[in-house]
């Protein structure tokens, strides 16, 4: 696949350079997108280029066409282009059959285009939390912020990995916070007085149960993503846990990840994501 990193790398023209009368190129350009009106048709060649010199305009050195004709097609809609994941898939979707190259224009009229698009640069991360309440908070605020466009370079696609833990309601089910308004029994409001209760909840729930009810016996659900008995990670993931200590760059069951503290603030999230992704690409 190529898909300049900048559309800035971009050029456009109505002449290769070495049929103008002006052969030089802007410094910046190390693609061209040479567009041809014939019987009225728009048709397009792409190619990369090498310059030589030190000013702002310099000679092209060599071009090489990496493809012409019916191999190129220009989407019809402008796009956000800085959603390279958006881009990504929209040109896997219209490669078919000769076209293997797919020319976007931006909202602000730039272009850039994407030849022989591939799915696997794109990065799977996993949004591992609970419901209810819904929406999960977690995956609110991802969604949100992906919207925003703040993920745009990362080239990255998240999915939803939620625990739904209405399948735990029951009359003698605890769970820790009466805001989720699951059916049971609720650490903060409750006072528990007979053995058998299931409690669903992480290391925090447990000491808090134990503290307060120190005599009585029960069982153990335990939901927080480290220890989890109903999670365990097969891709990259974000999550959340109640200890801020555990925030940042972790490893569960051989998966790389990250965490974030319950109520973290949106920059924090959209920060650790960032981290998260350098991590694993190796750009740390």
């Amino acid at each position: 696949m190529i898909f300049p990193d900048e559309y800035k790398y971009v050029g456009m023209s109505r002449a290769i350079p070495e049929d103008a009368d002006d052969k030089r190129i802007y410094f910046l350009t190390q693609y061209l997108i040479v567009e041809d009106t014939v019987d009225d048709v728009e048709k397009y060649s792409l190619y990369s280029v090498e310059n030589t010199g030190e000013q702002l305009l310099r000679d092209v050195d060599n071009l090489e066409m990496i493809a012409s004709g019916e191999e190129i097609i220009r989407y019809d809609k402008e796009l956000n282009i800085k959603d390279r994941t958006l881009l990504i898939e929209t040109a896997h979707k219209l490669c078919k059959g000769k076209v293997n190259t797919v020319i976007f224009t931006g909202i602000d009229k730039h272009v850039t285009f994407v030849h022989k698009p591939d799915l696997k640069e794109i990065l799977d991360i996993e949004i591992v939390d609970v419901v209810p309440p819904e929406p999960s908070w977690l995956a609110s605020v991802v969604r949100r912020l992906e919207e925003s466009g703040i993920f745009g370079d990362l080239t990255i696609r998240f999915m939803d990995n939620l625990t739904d833990l209405r399948q735990f309601e029951g009359e003698n089910t605890v769970f820790p916070c009466s805001s989720s308004g699951l059916k049971g029994k609720c650490l903060d409001c409750d006072v528990i007085k007979e053995d058998g209760s299931l409690l669903v909840g992480c290391e925090i729930s447990r000491e808090l149960f134990e503290s307060r009810f120190p005599d009585l016996e029960y069982s153990f659900i335990n939901i927080c993503p480290f220890k989890s008995d109903v999670f365990k990670p097969a891709k990259s993931f974000i999550t959340r846990c109640c200890r801020s200590e555990k925030s940042g760059i972790v490893t569960i069951n051989g998966i790389k990840g990250a965490v974030v503290h319950w109520g973290a603030s949106e920059f924090y999230v959209a920060d650790t994501i960032w981290k998260l992704v350098r991590e694993l690409r190796g750009e740390n």
